[in-house]
């Protein structure tokens, strides 16, 4: 059995002290495999922020494996570090603390649905490039039908029925073309609030999973991660922790 944590929106800078004291301890108490966290590190994407959450990521006794969110680029007042360097502060922190899935037959594939800028007013949504979609799917090529197939992004890919959204541009191609590589579920986080649903694509049916948020910044939940676990015989089960 595979026993893995989806985390997201962690949010340095507006963090909640107290949920990620209770994670930390739920984390050693319950020794998951792993820990998959869909993006949104940071408040500001300031250095400091990347920093602390490096700090605590790292400590962590499980491997992190750790997806970019819109937030961990610089914000908008460091506009030419944005466009030009849009991701160097989150590879530092990346480097330090990112520790991919160690299960042989778990596959978590990358696919960031993050942009810097784009051609729309709120660059805030999501956003999934040709080339990107093309990558996760040569990743993909290669897990044999035994495998658990994870794809995690920071945006849902499509919306799900909560108070925020994601609006991701090519959402709905990319789920059909997940689908039709087998893909179990894609995990995501952006809209602060748990889900998981099924969509009907081109393609077939395909499982989206979104965790809630660890920040100050609640909407609907309280602060809370999924606990999801897996085996051949009976499948993917997730159940949403909330911190009490």
């Amino acid at each position: 059995m595979a026993t893995l944590f989806h985390i997201s929106d962690l949010h340095f800078g507006a963090e909640d002290r107290s949920a990620l004291d209770w994670l930390e301890a739920q984390v050693r108490h319950e020794k998951p495999d792993a820990i998959i966290c869909t993006g949104d590190l940071t408040m500001r994407g300031t250095k400091r922020e990347f920093d602390a959450a490096a700090d605590y990521l790292a400590a962590l006794p499980v491997p992190v494996s750790i997806e970019p969110g819109n937030h961990d680029m610089p914000y908008y007042h460091e506009m030419l570090t944005r466009l030009r360097h849009p991701f160097r502060r989150f590879e530092a922190m990346h480097s330090r603390a990112h520790r991919p899935v160690p299960l042989p037959d778990v596959s978590v594939v990358s696919m960031p649905t993050v942009t810097p800028a784009q051609w729309r007013l709120n660059w805030s949504k999501g956003c999934v490039k040709p080339r990107v979609l093309a990558a996760a799917l040569q990743q993909l090529s290669g897990a044999g039908p035994e495998v658990l197939k994870l794809v995690a992004c920071h945006h849902p890919l499509v919306d799900a029925d909560t108070e925020g959204s994601g609006s991701t541009r090519g959402g709905t191609q990319a789920l059909a073309a997940l689908a039709a590589a087998g893909v179990d579920a894609v995990l995501s986080g952006h809209v602060h609030d748990p889900f998981d649903l099924m969509v009907e694509t081109a393609n077939g049916p395909i499982r989206i999973i979104g965790a809630g948020t660890l920040s100050e910044r609640t909407r609907a939940t309280e602060p809370s991660y999924n606990r999801l676990e897996w085996t051949q015989q009976a499948g993917l089960s997730v159940t949403v922790q909330v911190a009490g």
